[in-house]
């Protein structure tokens, strides 16, 4: 009777698992020509933004270029001339190719949540304004139709409510994971583009519970501590190693999407393995991977992250954007506007079941007036005054004011 009901319970496992495949088959994104190049590009534009994360930080990070790539996408719907130049060449994309960028994020957009039933994906973008300032209908038109913004007129002098309206939208697109990303509103700043990504996955071949135990980690600097280490040993993951790294594929839900994770050799670091795929075809490296019977041990672990990136974006090739003297944002607004902060949080959760994650980028604008920032002279208080000769700056008279 055991042995009958153990080949029941197999051909019931068997079954669900055909009728998964059935329901739930695997998707490929179906994309343009054009598109498919602005893949590969963001995957380089990913490796770069990557390598400069981990060249600034000693500590855990968690971060998201797809969400970058959003939120620059609308960002560079919004810029002119060098401005836009800039975007371009920071994103991998050729330089007057707005249009075909927006298409390949729209097809992104509409596609990426529905590839995996059993993965949750959800991608939101809006565009918060102070009431009243001038956002050109042209960009609410692109960024709506493209981007499926979310678009909102805020008033910025209740900073309090502009905020809990902010901060609600960042929580409620991240579910709950991401609670709030300002501390503050002003009116200095008129609008806030932002993207929020999240992302909860359960593994094809989950790990069991029972198998996980307290295992030593060694950091690049030898020291050791424990950590929860999940265990299994199979034949469903993708492998590949070189003298450099080892690196594992694990699927989640029908494989639509996986973590792959790239475990620097002796004598390598991090740094090390991201060189080397900054320099690799990630195409290539991906086809080379195999099916062995690989023994996993994987942590199980949680990191936040918050990341300023005005210096990462600049040094990466867009500084005009941030400049109050050279940024043109002339497609966003009549009013002269330049990025005051880009930034990111994001957050993940990996466990026996699977991959929780999100992420929410945003660019603040700060506007200027026409022509260049203005500035303030208030003589309100005691001054010195010099009559000079204009040729030779000669000094004739010299005093002060103190109204005494």
């Amino acid at each position: 009777m055991k042995h009958i009901l153990i080949l029941a319970l197999a051909l019931v496992v068997a079954c669900d698992k055909i009728d998964s495949e059935k329901t739930n088959p695997y998707k490929a994104l179906d994309l343009t020509t054009k598109s498919a190049e602005y893949v590969q590009k963001g995957n380089s534009f990913a490796f770069e933004f990557i390598d400069r994360i981990d060249e600034s930080t000693k500590v855990n990070y968690i971060i998201s270029p797809l969400s970058m790539q959003f939120l620059l996408g609308m960002v560079l719907d919004g810029a002119q001339t060098q401005t836009a130049d800039e975007i371009c060449t920071v994103l991998g994309y050729g330089a007057g190719e707005k249009a075909d960028v927006d298409k390949y994020s729209l097809s992104m957009l509409e596609q990426l949540p529905n590839l995996d039933k059993k993965t949750k994906l959800n991608i939101a973008n809006a565009l918060f304004a102070d009431k009243g300032f001038p956002v050109l209908d042209s960009y609410k038109t692109n960024v709506s139709k493209y981007y499926k913004a979310e678009i909102a007129n805020l008033d910025f002098s209740k900073s309090a409510d502009a905020l809990k309206t902010i901060n609600g939208w960042a929580s409620r697109n991240t579910n709950k994971m991401i609670p709030s990303v300002l501390d503050d509103i002003s009116t200095d700043i008129p609008v806030y583009l932002m993207n929020a990504l999240y992302f909860k996955g359960v593994w094809k071949n989950q790990f069991s519970k029972k198998s996980t135990s307290e295992e030593t980690f060694t950091d690049e600097a030898g020291n050791a501590s424990k950590v929860k280490m999940m265990k299994m040993s199979d034949k469903t993951f993708a492998y590949t190693e070189n003298d450099v790294f080892q690196a594992v594929s694990m699927p989640y839900g029908n494989g639509a999407y996986s973590m792959i994770a790239v475990l620097p050799r002796t004598g390598y670091k991090v740094a090390d393995v991201i060189d080397f795929l900054k320099k690799t075809s990630w195409q290539d490296f991906r086809s080379n991977m195999f099916y062995p019977k690989v023994d996993l041990w994987f942590p199980r672990f949680e990191t936040k992250y918050h990341i300023k990136l005005n210096d990462i974006l600049s040094a990466m090739g867009m500084p005009s954007a941030f400049s109050p003297a050279n940024a043109d944002f002339s497609a966003l607004s009549s009013i002269p506007l330049y990025l005051y902060f880009v930034q990111q949080d994001a957050i993940i959760k990996v466990d026996e079941e699977g991959t929780e994650a999100a992420a929410v980028s945003v660019a603040a604008f700060g506007k200027m007036a026409a022509g260049g920032p203005e500035f303030t002279f208030h003589a309100d208080h005691p001054f010195l005054y010099l009559i000079t000769e204009s040729s030779t700056g000669a000094i004739l008279f010299a005093g002060k004011f103190c109204n005494k």
